[in-house]
């Protein structure tokens, strides 16, 4: 094997390997990030394990960003830390306006401020047409801890998305498999000359 194509193998290995690992990690989303599979929200010192669905549009597949369509939408919020079980939570969907001056006025769930002894909250809501939101998670006696996270219901780029993170190894593979028929090719018309 030529030392072009042990090159070219290497650092089609190389990108193989670190498109995986990015296919694998998911984007930091405001508050949300993705643990072990596990998607979790940081409200101040505090965590919780954040689950959507939309049983009618993906049946049980889970999401924790992006929301895939419009419709009825499922959401658990787990809290991670027991210390949470004693403190007042407050949960909020708002319209993403850029401004959030007039809260009431673009606010389209809103759970007011109770404790959640049982460490979970859920609700449903119906998403009626698609747009950019912001999900609001306030804790804490007085309101001291908040988390926001924007996310889209409906969007079209979710699926481009998730296209892009995987077309890194398929291009990777198709890049080292051209390497190889390339140098193999041109390799064979020397072989004869030398016979």
């Amino acid at each position: 094997m030529t030392s072009f194509l042990r090159s070219a193998l290497r650092v089609g290995c190389a990108v193989i390997v670190s498109g995986t690992f990015a296919a694998t990690q998911a984007h930091a989303h405001g508050g949300l990030s993705m643990a072990e599979d596990m998607c979790k929200l940081t409200v101040g010192p505090y965590m919780m394990h954040f689950t959507g669905y939309q049983p009618a549009n993906t049946q049980q597949k889970q999401f924790c960003e992006d929301i895939p369509g419009t419709g009825q939408t499922i959401v658990v919020l787990d809290y991670i830390e027991q210390e949470l079980r004693s403190l007042p939570a407050e949960v909020r969907i708002i319209r993403d306006t850029g401004a959030e001056q007039n809260l009431d006025a673009i606010t389209v769930l809103h759970l007011p401020a109770k404790v959640y002894p049982t460490g979970s909250i859920d609700f449903t809501h119906t998403f009626s047409e698609p747009g950019k939101f912001v999900g609001m998670v306030i804790v804490g006696e007085k309101g001291e801890y908040i988390s926001r996270f924007p996310f889209s219901v409906g969007d079209p780029k979710v699926f481009s998305k998730v296209l892009n993170i995987y077309m890194v190894p398929v291009a990777a593979v198709a890049i080292v498999g051209v390497i190889y028929l390339f140098t193999r090719n041109r390799r064979k018309p020397s072989e004869a000359v030398a016979s």
